[in-house]
C-alpha cells in the first residue's frame, strides 16, 4: 500500500488503533482512514456484520491489516474480550476511538422510560468506560497513546426532538474525555470531536429528509458533512501531528453553531 503520510507526522506505521462502531459512518471512514495512514485497524462492530466485513476487505485491499471485532460493549465481558483480542492480534494498541452509540429512539424526559434512560448511558457512556478502561494499560504503554471519543452536536443543543437522553449520555461522555485527558497525562491524550449532521444512515434512521434539507440551508458551508471528512479530524488526534493537544474537543459542524 502507498502510505500518503510517510515521513510526516500524520504516520501511523506501526501502530494499532481499535474503533469501536466500526462498520458504519463514521466508523466505517475512520478505519479506513487510519489504515491508510498505516495503522493495523481493529474493526469492531455489534449488529453491522456485513458492513463491517466490507471494511475489513476494503482496508485489505488497500494493502492495510485489520481484525473482525464483534462484541456487545455494553457486557463487561464481550468489551474485555474485544480489546483482548485486538491487543493479541496486534500486538499493541495506540489509538483508541470510541466511536460506538446509538440514540435508540426518542423521548421527550418527561415520558423517558427509566429502562431507556439506563440504555442510553449504557450503550453511549457505559461502553466507552469499559472499552476504555481495559485498553488503559495498552495504551500507556505505546508511548504515544491516544483517546478519542465521538460526541454529538446534541451535546450543545440539548438534544432537539426526543434526544434529550441521547443528549446527556454524550455530555457525560465529554466529561469523561476531560478526566482521561487529567489522569493519563503526559503518557496519553484524550480528546473528543464534536460532529454535526453527517450524511449517515444514522440520519437516515432519525432524520427526515426535509429536516436534512433545512440543516443544510442553516449552516455557513451551505451542507452538512461526510463521514470521511470527520475521518480526518480523528487521524489528526490520533497522530504525532496532534501530539500537544489534550482534553480538547473539536466542533465539526459548518459553522451552524459556535462556542
Amino acid at each position: 500500500m502507498t502510505q500518503p503520510f510517510a515521513g510526516t507526522p500524520f504516520d501511523l506505521t506501526g501502530r494499532a488503533a481499535l474503533v469501536t462502531g466500526a462498520g458504519v459512518g463514521i466508523g466505517s471512514a475512520t478505519a479506513m482512514a487510519l489504515a491508510k495512514a498505516g495503522a493495523i485497524v481493529g474493526v469492531h462492530y455489534h449488529s453491522s456484520k456485513d458492513e463491517a466485513a466490507e471494511t475489513l476487505v476494503a482496508i485489505e485491499k488497500l494493502g492495510g491489516r485489520g481484525i473482525l471485532l464483534p462484541g456487545d460493549l455494553t457486557d463487561e465481558t464481550a468489551a474485555n474480550r474485544v480489546v483482548d483480542t485486538f491487543h493479541a492480534f496486534a500486538g499493541r494498541i495506540d489509538i483508541l476511538f470510541n466511536n460506538a452509540g446509538n440514540p435508540l429512539t426518542r423521548s421527550t424526559i418527561e415520558n423517558c422510560p427509566t429502562d431507556l434512560w439506563k440504555q442510553a448511558f449504557d450503550v453511549n457512556v457505559h461502553s466507552a468506560f469499559l472499552v476504555t478502561r481495559r485498553a488503559i494499560p495498552a495504551l500507556k504503554a505505546s508511548g504515544n497513546g491516544s483517546i478519542i471519543n465521538n460526541l454529538s452536536l446534541s451535546v450543545q443543543t440539548g438534544g432537539s426532538g426526543g434526544a434529550g437522553p441521547y443528549a446527556a449520555a454524550k455530555g457525560a461522555l465529554q466529561v469523561f474525555t476531560r478526566t482521561l485527558s487529567k489522569e493519563l497525562a503526559p503518557i496519553v491524550r484524550a480528546n473528543a470531536i464534536m460532529p454535526g449532521v453527517v450524511e449517515t444512515r444514522h440520519h437516515e434512521v432519525f432524520t427526515t429528509a426535509e429536516k436534512m434539507e433545512d440543516y443544510r440551508r442553516q449552516t455557513p458551508l451551505g451542507r452538512n458533512s461526510q463521514a470521511d471528512e470527520i475521518a480526518q479530524t480523528v487521524l489528526y488526534l490520533a497522530s504525532d501531528a496532534s501530539k500537544f493537544v489534550t482534553g480538547g474537543l473539536i466542533d465539526l459542524n459548518g459553522g451552524r453553531f459556535l462556542r
